[in-house]
């Protein structure tokens, strides 16, 4: 297994830290609105990680979070004269019935609120090892006690402070130091060592990861968007000279139609509304189909050639499931290793679903193969079909495959008997009942 990491800006070969263990902690959503398709793809795409871990053996401790404190929830329970757990619950249900809308096998999670006393711990190390300093209630990082700061996001220190906001009357002692706890008295406010406020976001990550592991972990995830300076932040913060972890892999971004998703626009599109539009099957193999790492442009066009794959898979599926019953053939539920480990080497490269694409295409091809050869042997076709869906399965892709009945089958052979009379009219009605089951 190779791995894009990060921290290195290599591909490097994956060593875990347990043999045949994983750990991996992804940053999750901060719920104060519906998961957008953009929030979509590192649900999906750290999801196939975790599967293609558990398919190549390893035992997956997969941990991700929710981030209910957060000036955004705050701003919109006022706006709406309701506390901020009811609106963090609500968008925690909301993305827990998109994650599974779409086939998600449900991490570990944590919420930032059921960590404050850690977080309130750690802030407190942090300031008594002399990384951190408070000024009244506001507690901030000292950046310039980190000497490779930027070491993740590829950053020069000083180009950073040339950029950096300059705030007026501002109590830091640099511009880019961060907040680990700030003095608040809006919304949801928590005791800590320093007076009551609120957690910076960039120490939860830190605390939930040691909350739940105990230790450094194999991978971090989360989308680009996060590199910096989310994950510096919270890689800055590790002063044990330990490794937070030691493989950190961020996913491309989604546009649309070339540019990126502007609420002002309305471009913004909604996870759920994806799914309703065009179903979990489709919404999943696009979010995978160009490499994890590289952006996804969401166009008409391509959200057509999605559906039309898909398409293109059940109904091969569907045929194969429809001969089996019409030649009472059992099957055997036997794999092509051959095929497996092809399209799991490509896997092994990074998570190259595209390329592992190719090797769904091409089995795609020898199943269809099959099927133009009506008296060939099934054993053939249901072992290149039974290889088509384990693939599938590793990607989490779940195709509305039919069970066929008695009343199929017979509908079937009238369409093929009135196909052979010539009545065309009669034919073409059947196809059409047909085709509406998915049948053909």
């Amino acid at each position: 297994m190779k791995i894009y990491n990060s921290l290195s800006n290599q591909l490097e070969h994956f060593v875990s830290i347990k043999e045949n263990e994983l750990s991996m902690y992804v940053c999750g959503p901060t719920v104060y609105n519906d998961p957008h398709i953009g929030n979509a793809r590192p649900l999906i795409v750290f999801d196939m990680v975790y599967r293609v871990f558990k398919q190549l053996g390893y035992d997956v401790h997969y941990v991700s979070n929710y981030t209910d404190i957060d000036d955004r929830i705050i701003l919109k329970a006022i706006e709406e004269n309701v506390t901020a757990k009811d609106i963090s619950e609500r968008y925690i249900n909301a993305y827990r019935d998109v994650a599974d809308a779409l086939n998600v096998v449900a991490p570990n999670t944590i919420q930032v609120t059921d960590t404050i006393p850690q977080i309130n711990d750690y802030i407190q190390m942090l300031v008594d090892e002399g990384y951190a300093y408070a000024v009244g209630t506001n507690v901030y990082f000292r950046v310039s006690k980190i000497k490779d700061y930027g070491k993740l996001s590829k950053q020069n220190v000083d180009d950073l402070l040339v950029g950096a906001r300059i705030e007026e009357n501002s109590e830091k002692e640099n511009p880019l130091d961060f907040t680990l706890w700030k003095e608040t008295e809006v919304g949801e406010v928590y005791a800590s060592n320093f007076g009551e406020g609120r957690p910076g976001w960039h120490t939860e990550c830190v605390v939930m990861i040691k909350e739940k592991f105990n230790g450094p972990i194999d991978i971090h995830g989360g989308g680009l968007d996060l590199k910096f300076p989310h994950h510096e932040n919270e890689l800055a913060q590790v002063i044990d000279g330990t490794n937070l972890a030691n493989y950190w892999m961020h996913n491309g971004l989604i546009n649309i139609n070339n540019e990126k998703m502007s609420k002002s626009q309305g471009t913004v599109i909604l996870a759920k509304d994806m799914v309703k539009d065009y179903g979990a099957a489709v919404v999943r193999w696009l979010l995978l189909s160009t490499h994890y790492r590289s952006p996804l442009n969401l166009t008409d066009e391509y959200i057509k050639q999605a559906q039309a794959e898909i398409v293109r898979l059940t109904t091969s599926l569907n045929k194969v499931r429809l001969f089996e019953v019409q030649f009472d053939h059992t099957n055997t539920n036997e794999i092509d290793e051959a095929i497996l480990n092809e399209f799991m080497d490509q896997l092994k490269q990074d998570f190259n679903t595209a390329n592992a694409y190719k090797v769904i295409f091409d089995t795609l091809k020898l199943v269809n193969s099959e099927l133009r050869n009506r008296s060939a042997y099934f054993g053939n076709m249901s072992r290149y079909s039974n290889t088509l869906l384990k693939m599938l399965d590793i990607l989490g892709i779940k195709l509305d495959l039919i069970n066929p009945s008695k009343e199929d089958l017979e509908l079937i052979s009238a369409w093929e008997e009135a196909k052979l009379n010539k009545d065309f009219e009669r034919a073409d009605t059947l196809r059409a009942q047909l085709m509406e089951k998915g049948l053909i």
